[in-house]
């Protein structure tokens, strides 16, 4: 094998920005030993999805072109390039204390959202993670509902000789909702400017103390609340929920491309899928798929986002919002374990996200060895 034919095979890799990554002088050195080849290549994207599948490909490519048995070793980095361009990635000021701002967001409404955030949010605190909740969809609140704390009110706190909102706290959850300034059947009519002041108001005006995650349930859709939330805070990344409908996946793909935009450059942590499939209690190894069949994952590959996992459609987990104490509080039951899985893939993407693009403080998660649960 000699280097010239390997460079030539590599090609027909392509990236993101140049034709292959060859011409993008992405290879940044080749060595050839007997029948093993070992390749050093950089990935214009940090994501794991992008950095395998440039992996994948070159493999195919050398083994396709120049030598279907040789031993192929890629070693896999971030281009520096890719991070100047991340550079302006996290925007708006800190909130102190708070080391990851994860924004959770849907196109399309009644996709499980807010159940979503709720669960993911007791998974996070049961793995150790002290956790925060910001209910942000100013139009429809249901963080007090979900955690049985409608009728609570914050209280006022004193730091450093300042008045501040002490947010409400459920299940170990921190949460601070629109929901605890208005009766439960009084509509909240507001232009975008008031709703705007009141989120940023939240956002900062509230003592969160130390957090490792503040959560962010945002309404459905593209609009106001989605740019002020960029523009106030630092957002760590992004996670889109989606059902695998049609309808609701062509919304999901608007949400991916509001956080990719150049204005906005949220990284997208990736694409959950809830209500995947349905199982009878009577028949549990029977799987219904009513809203079709694997087309987050589907989105999530087309996209280059990365496949967070999925979540069946099960009553009890409806009935558990429905009352205040969410799904993932059930002990004995599949739920958790379900809910568990996303949110170490969450903590994951988190991780590799802090490592390879510039936070505003950069936060090393110590808990990815396995993602082992923190102590």
């Amino acid at each position: 094998m000699k280097k010239g034919d390997i460079l030539k095979a590599l090609e027909s890799v392509g990236n993101s920005t140049e034709s292959n990554i060859v011409a993008a002088d992405l290879v940044r050195n080749i060595q050839i030993f007997g029948d093993e080849v070992i390749v050093d290549a950089e990935s214009m994207s940090p994501t794991l999805q992008a950095k395998k599948k440039l992996e994948v490909d070159i493999m195919k490519a050398i083994h396709d072109n120049v030598a279907e048995k040789a031993k192929v070793i890629v070693n896999v980095s971030v281009s520096e390039k890719s991070k100047e361009t991340a550079a302006n990635v996290i925007k708006g000021a800190p909130i102190p204390g708070v080391q990851n701002i994860i924004a959770i967001a849907s196109g399309k409404g009644g996709v499980g959202k807010s159940t979503v955030t709720a669960n993911l949010a007791i998974s996070l605190r049961q793995m150790g993670f002290k956790v925060g909740l910001i209910d942000a969809d100013i139009y429809g609140p249901s963080a007090p509902l979900m955690f049985d704390v409608q009728h609570a009110k914050p209280m006022t706190v004193h730091v450093d000789g300042k008045s501040k909102m002490g947010p409400v706290e459920a299940y170990g959850i921190k949460i601070m909702s629109i929901g605890f300034f208005a009766n439960t059947d009084q509509a909240v009519v507001w232009r975008g400017p008031m709703a705007t002041k009141a989120l940023t108001q939240m956002i900062h005006d509230t003592h969160w103390n130390e957090l490792d995650f503040l959560l962010i349930d945002l309404p459905p859709g593209t609009g106001d609340i989605h740019l002020s939330m960029v523009q106030n805070m630092p957002v760590t990344g992004a996670v889109v929920v989606s059902t695998p409908q049609k309808v609701a996946l062509a919304d999901a793909r608007k949400g991916v491309a509001m956080f990719q935009m150049d204005q906005i450059n949220v990284p997208v942590l990736g694409i959950l899928e809830n209500m995947s499939y349905f199982s009878p209690p009577e028949l549990p190894d029977n799987k219904y798929y009513l809203f079709g069949k694997e087309g987050a994952q589907d989105l999530a590959n087309q996209l280059d986002v990365p496949f967070l996992g999925e979540l069946p459609l099960i009553q009890s987990i409806r009935e558990a919002g429905d009352v205040g104490r969410p799904a993932a509080l059930q002990e004995g039951t599949s739920i958790p374990l379900a809910f568990e899985e996303i949110a170490r893939n969450i903590v994951a993407e988190v991780a590799q996200r802090n490592e390879n693009l510039p936070p505003t403080e950069i936060v090393r998660i110590t808990t990815m060895a396995g993602c082992s649960p923190k102590k």
